[in-house]
């Protein structure tokens, strides 16, 4: 068998930091003229790095054939477009951006945050390897290459003032290649701005279900500053977010050593280093925390079904499958589920095959639980959907601990 490696600094891979067992792709919805078929299941494995201490999962699945038709669409969160917006209003600011700038944004999706800068007049352009996500921005009138962002894409376009990289670097199973393109790309003076989920949180708070297929690796500020030093590009500001969980939002310049780092790069690694986060056995640990997790969770459910009690699902995102899918979670527990996203609808969920609805359906059965599984959102849902406490309905939430909230 070949030994797998470290997808940075290519040592062995010998330490399991979480093994959720075979999985299907967390974002292949079943067509349920297909629910007869087989889906293919891939191992859901992930391993920490001894040497940089690098939480990665193996690719398994080619990145082409998990994004070339994605149901992922970013407009559909309204949060997400506030976040977006307020992010442009910062960046035109700081960066004392003009109409004679140009903004790269990678995986720009249905141009979610790109349509803000053209109001500035600015010139953008979006890298969207998912055709049918980038069809819907280029009818917005956002120009969209379709294709996946490299190092050789990047020498044959302009260098540029801004580039934005929002959720994507976890998606990279070449982290070489995609950190030599943004090097490539960057004007002498420019700016990088990356947002990823922070992987403290994911510790801290078992955000377990945030491991799937598409993403091939998860950050520390440890970690990322290695492979962006590998490059010779520079940390100098960081800001902790709330999107997905909790996020980072770190600012990026060449290597300088002029440049001036904000003293919030080396707070936010001392807290990462006050956690454990520079030593092997905090990864080490984590497992053991997920299980006890699971046996919560389907005590709930085990006793809420003995109670006839009837549960449905909010929301039909990647990480609500790895949940159902390492719990075990069935039609049995889960009647269905619903999302607003009319591309969703109709489909069933992969592995559990749980039909996803439109969310009229809520009403019309009277759940008496609903289970978030966008838990990031939550807030949001529970606004959208107050109105179940006309009939006694509650909501659920699994991370970091099976939770009872009422409306």
């Amino acid at each position: 068998m070949e030994q797998k490696k470290c997808r940075f600094c290519h040592s062995l891979l010998t330490n399991t930091f979480l093994d959720l067992g075979v999985s299907p792709l967390a974002n292949s919805f079943v067509a349920p003229e297909h629910s007869y078929k087989m889906e293919p299941f891939y191992p859901l494995h992930t391993f920490v790095c001894h040497s940089c201490l690098l939480v990665q999962l193996d690719e398994f699945e080619s990145p082409h054939n998990i994004f070339h038709d994605y149901l992922y669409f970013s407009s559909y969160s309204s949060s997400w477009l506030l976040h977006a917006k307020q992010y442009v209003e910062m960046a035109v600011k700081r960066f004392n951006l003009t109409n004679h700038s140009k903004v790269i944004e990678i995986a720009s999706n249905d141009g979610y945050l790109l349509q803000y800068f053209q109001k500035e007049h600015i010139e953008t352009l979006g890298i969207e390897p998912a055709k049918n996500v980038a069809e819907i921005a280029i009818q917005k009138g956002i120009p969209t290459e379709v294709n996946f962002f490299s190092n050789d894409l990047a020498k044959k376009l302009p260098q540029v003032d801004l580039i934005v990289a929002n959720n994507v670097l976890a998606h990279v199973p070449n982290l070489h290649d995609f950190v030599a393109g943004l090097k490539t790309l960057l004007k002498q003076d420019g700016t990088i701005t990356i947002e990823f989920p922070h992987l403290l949180n994911l510790i801290s708070f078992k955000q377990f279900d945030t491991i799937y297929h598409e993403h091939f690796s998860y950050f520390s500020l440890i970690s990322l500053q290695k492979v962006l030093a590998h490059h010779h590009l520079q940390i100098v500001d960081v800001e902790e977010l709330s999107t997905h969980g909790g996020s980072l939002r770190v600012f990026i310049n060449h290597h300088s050593d002029s440049s001036t780092i904000h003293s919030s790069v080396t707070n936010i690694i001392r807290k990462e280093i006050d956690h454990g986060l520079d030593t092997l056995d905090c990864y080490l640990l984590f497992s053991k925390r997920i299980e006890q997790l699971k046996i919560n969770i389907l005590k709930f459910f085990i006793e809420a079904k003995a109670s006839n009690k009837q549960i449905i699902g909010y929301g039909a995102p990647a990480k609500g499958n790895t949940l159902l899918n390492y719990c075990g979670i069935g039609k049995e527990f889960l009647a269905y589920t619903v999302d607003k996203n009319p591309h969703k609808q109709n489909f069933l969920l992969p592995g559990t095959r749980i039909p996803i609805q439109s969310p009229a359906e809520i009403k019309r059965t009277k759940p008496d639980y609903i289970l978030i599984l966008p838990w990031n959102l939550k807030d949001e849902i529970m606004k959208e959907c107050s109105f179940i406490r006309e009939w006694g309905g509650k909501f659920l939430v699994t991370i970091p601990e099976i939770e009872v909230i009422e409306p």
